[in-house]
């Protein structure tokens, strides 16, 4: 199996798990929204963004999926007559600068009886020149600020994830942490 492909048949139902923008901002049809949690890689700010949240020549900051911990997001179920309607949107949303990889990733759904299911995710390639690593807060706050690209402020991203992180009844103390210092802001723009 490549990695790029998903290991099942075309026409069965398949996942896709989101931890950032996917979470308020889908833009796919779906069957179901669950939430889920995927093992072995956590959600950071680790992303420069040159496009959809940034410029090259005043980057934002946008999550990735890196390496290590664990990530609530949420799990859509697509049904397998979408797939590649689906798949092709992602990866046209996605993959505009080919910073992330597009994998298959177990993740836990936190429904009754908490299945596994294999879903389509997109983690951070740490060898691309948009991988930021691991950033300071002042950092990050810095590049968040100044950010904004086709999509829109840097500032509404981070602030919009954290609604939908809330949504879920959960925290994530480091982006719950950016959004307080960008909250009383007034928006900024260009």
């Amino acid at each position: 199996m490549s990695e790029k492909e998903p290991s099942h048949p075309s026409h069965e139902d398949f996942w896709v798990f989101g931890y950032g923008s996917l979470m308020w901002r889908p833009g796919f049809e779906f069957l179901e929204q669950i939430p889920a949690r995927l093992i072995g890689e956590h959600r950071a700010l680790c992303v420069y963004s040159f496009d959809h949240r940034g410029t090259p020549e005043k980057p934002g900051l946008v999550l990735g999926l890196d390496r290590g911990g664990a990530c609530r997001g949420i799990a859509f179920r697509v049904a397998g007559g979408r797939r590649e309607d689906v798949i092709n949107y992602l990866r046209g949303r996605e993959q505009t600068t080919h910073v992330y990889r597009e994998v298959m990733r177990s993740v836990w759904l936190e429904n009754e009886p908490r299945q596994r299911v294999s879903a389509l995710a997109y983690v951070v390639d740490r060898g691309h020149v948009q991988y930021a690593g691991r950033l300071s807060l002042q950092d990050q706050l810095r590049y968040v600020r100044q950010g904004h690209g086709r999509s829109g402020n840097n500032r509404d991203y981070v602030l919009e994830t954290v609604r939908s992180i809330e949504a879920q009844g959960f925290r994530d103390p480091q982006l719950h942490q950016l959004a307080l210092m960008l909250h009383d802001e007034a928006p900024l723009h260009r």
